[in-house]
Formats: C-alpha cells, sequence, structure tokens
C-alpha cells in the first residue's frame, strides 16, 4: 500500500486555516486588551468590596484643611471607542496630621448647574505614601461616563472620607 503525499490543494487550505485561526486568536486578544484598557485605567469610583474611609467629627473638621488647586479636564477615546474624561489637580494638606488615605465626591453639573453625575473618588489610593502636613499632590481621577449634558466645567471637589494618621 503506498503512502500519497498530501496535495497542493490539502496543503492550502491546512495553511489557510491555521493562519484564520492564528488571525482570530489575535483579533480576540486585541478585544481583550482594549476592553481591560477600558476598565482598568483607574477609574474615578472603587469597586463594591473596597471599604469608604470613615468621615466622623473629627475627619469632618479636618477635611476643612484640605484643598483642591489647579484643576484640569482631558478627554480621550480608546480602541473601543469609549470615551474618558480625566480629572487633574493638586491637593494640599493645611493641616498637622499625614493623610493616609482620601475620598471625595466629584460633582459634574450641566448649563444651568444642575447636577448632572456624582461620583466619589479615592484622590489618595491605598498604599500610597501618606501626605504630610504643609504639603502637596498632584493626583488624576478618571471618570468613565459623563452626560453629554455636562457643561465642561471643572467639577465640585468635597472631601467625603479621611483617614488620618
Amino acid at each position: 500500500m503506498a503512502m500519497s503525499s498530501p496535495t497542493t490543494e490539502d496543503s492550502s487550505s491546512s495553511r489557510f486555516a491555521l493562519a484564520l485561526a492564528g488571525g482570530a486568536g489575535i483579533v480576540l486578544l486585541l478585544v481583550a486588551g482594549a476592553w481591560l484598557m477600558g476598565r482598568g485605567s483607574g477609574p474615578a469610583r472603587g469597586t463594591a468590596a473596597e471599604a469608604h474611609l470613615p468621615f466622623g467629627p473629627a475627619e469632618q473638621a479636618y477635611a476643612q484643611q484640605i484643598q483642591f488647586s489647579g484643576l484640569q479636564l482631558s478627554q480621550a477615546t480608546n480602541l473601543l471607542n469609549h470615551e474618558f474624561t480625566y480629572l487633574v489637580g493638586t491637593v494640599s494638606n493645611g493641616g498637622t496630621r499625614a493623610v493616609r488615605g482620601m475620598e471625595a465626591t466629584v460633582e459634574f453639573h450641566d448649563l444651568i448647574n444642575q447636577l448632572v453625575l456624582r461620583e466619589t473618588a479615592r484622590v489618595i489610593a491605598p498604599g500610597a505614601p501618606p501626605l504630610a502636613p504643609a504639603r502637596k499632590r498632584d493626583f488624576q481621577l478618571t471618570f468613565e461616563s459623563v452626560p453629554a449634558s455636562w457643561n465642561h466645567q471643572a467639577p465640585t471637589l468635597r472631601v467625603t472620607g479621611l483617614d488620618l494618621q
């Protein structure tokens, strides 16, 4: 019984199938990467498992020592055509205690000053070095879904959680 060698047509179709499978794999990797970039680009709000910082009377009193300045906005679109709004600025600790963690409520308004979006954001994230007294630090917050009715002005920020040393 003689073995026959594969025909050119069989060889072509198996190379085509292999190329098609490889191309589909690459497309899946690109889509997954774009999705992860959109999810993991530092969203402003924390996960459900992330506990809110304390904001009792001592933290509320100290919050008056915290100032936000130099707020600037920018927007970008990822590969999946999702738009992100970035808020950068500087936070200053005018008090006498170091701040290990900080949450702020960020509010975006429309042209007639009605609230269109409210989110809680970590300005000083877990694991970041504490913000020492009389020091400043730059921060960046990312928002995934700012409504189109937003007035394109800097949102208001107010401290709503502090972890003090």
